[in-house]
């Protein structure tokens, strides 16, 4: 039997004239990280993007990544703030294709909703912009869909992916490193988009809100909770174009934490020793500890623990990639070495070797965090 009313597209919970004002409001954004390289402007089937450059290159290799933020998106939610969490996708995304020394040259988006509301669609992707512009890439596209039904009015979840390119003989990683490296720590501005899942089971258990002044945040926690990533792509290709800094490799800590992401750009054989007491943890993630009882093995697999970004380079660099990293506003030091792995014991949790499917060098961390 068919339906008494007409069904539309708008009364299945699909307005697309609402997505259509999206697109107007945040186009200006978008079109803000344009270089003429791109062509064809905002709301084309596809982005394109010109790569005549690359005829320069004697062998261009093109890298890619894809990511998304995890739950801190609830967190925008809860907070209605949205122009912020582009931030995160970005460095997500252009900060693992920086790893391996390659240039991002654009990104695309995809955001799925229970509902779209332009203004809160355009919040997000003008975040997304503007973490593209600190990056230096072109958003070159993207898409918003509504999916009435399997999200809630006020719920969504954004994602993204970015291409690069690096010249072959400027590869970075495993293969680059050598024993006598030294191994700098570049700060994290807080807990990024990794564990958020963790943070979220941790603050609802203690019962605190997201209103609650924090004295030592010196803001509010729900504040905290959505600094944006801290997007290195611009200062870390600068650092690899800088010969006297001579950079090996990258390490982005993300998820896992930082001694199996390190792990992960360590050749097998060689051990990477990171010392504890040469950085304090930031307030934020003692208070997760602190707060959840969380074992502090478990703390470190979960979140960057105030190191967001690791760059493995030679002794007689370590002095200019610090000045340089310092100078551009980057917080950063020398936090251990790379050596023949020592045989140690390799019970424990302070020891890792490989991750992530790479069967690759070690990690040992040592000592204790400083206060």
């Amino acid at each position: 039997m068919s339906s008494p009313n007409p069904i539309t597209y708008a009364s299945a919970g699909v307005d697309v004239e609402a997505g259509d004002r999206a697109v107007e409001l945040m186009k200006d954004a978008v079109r803000a990280t344009h270089g003429e390289q791109v062509l064809g402007g905002v709301g084309g089937f596809a982005g394109l993007f010109d790569v005549s450059r690359l005829l320069t290159y004697t062998r261009p290799l093109l890298a890619t990544s894809t990511d998304g933020v995890g739950t801190k998106v609830a967190i925008a939610q809860a907070m209605d703030i949205h122009d912020t969490i582009g931030f995160d996708l970005v460095g997500m995304v252009v900060d693992d294709i920086v790893v391996v020394g390659a240039e991002p040259l654009f990104m695309t988006d995809y955001i799925a909703c229970g509902k779209v509301v332009p203004e809160r669609i355009a919040d997000i992707v003008r975040g997304i912009a503007a973490g593209c512009s600190v990056a230096g890439t072109a958003l070159v596209g993207g898409e918003t869909a509504e999916h009435p039904g399997l999200l809630g009015e006020h719920e969504y979840d954004v994602a993204g992916a970015a291409t690069g390119v690096v010249e072959a003989d400027r590869v970075l990683g495993p293969e680059r490193v050598r024993a006598g490296d030294v191994v700098i720590g570049m700060a994290s501005s807080g807990l990024h988009s990794n564990g958020y899942s963790l943070v979220r089971r941790v603050i609802s258990a203690a019962g605190w809100t997201l209103d609650r002044q924090v004295d030592d945040l010196g803001r509010t926690l729900g504040e905290e909770l959505l600094e944006p990533t801290r997007v290195y792509a611009a200062d870390c290709l600068a650092l690899a174009r800088n010969d006297a800094a001579q950079v090996h490799g990258f390490s982005h800590v993300t998820g896992g934490g930082l001694a199996a992401n390190l792990a992960r750009v360590l050749p097998r054989g060689l051990e990477a020793t990171v010392d504890r007491s040469t950085w304090g943890l930031p307030p934020i993630f003692g208070i997760v500890s602190q707060l959840g009882a969380v074992p502090l093995p478990d703390l470190e697999r979960t979140l960057n623990l105030g190191v967001g970004m690791v760059a493995i380079v030679g002794p007689e660099g370590a002095d200019a990639a610090l000045a340089q990293l310092n100078a551009a506003g980057v917080p950063s030091w020398v936090m251990g070495s790379v050596q023949a792995a020592s045989g140690g014991s390799t019970d424990g949790p302070d020891y890792v070797q490989g991750a992530k499917g790479v069967d690759g060098g070690s990690v040992r961390l040592l000592g204790a965090y400083a206060s």
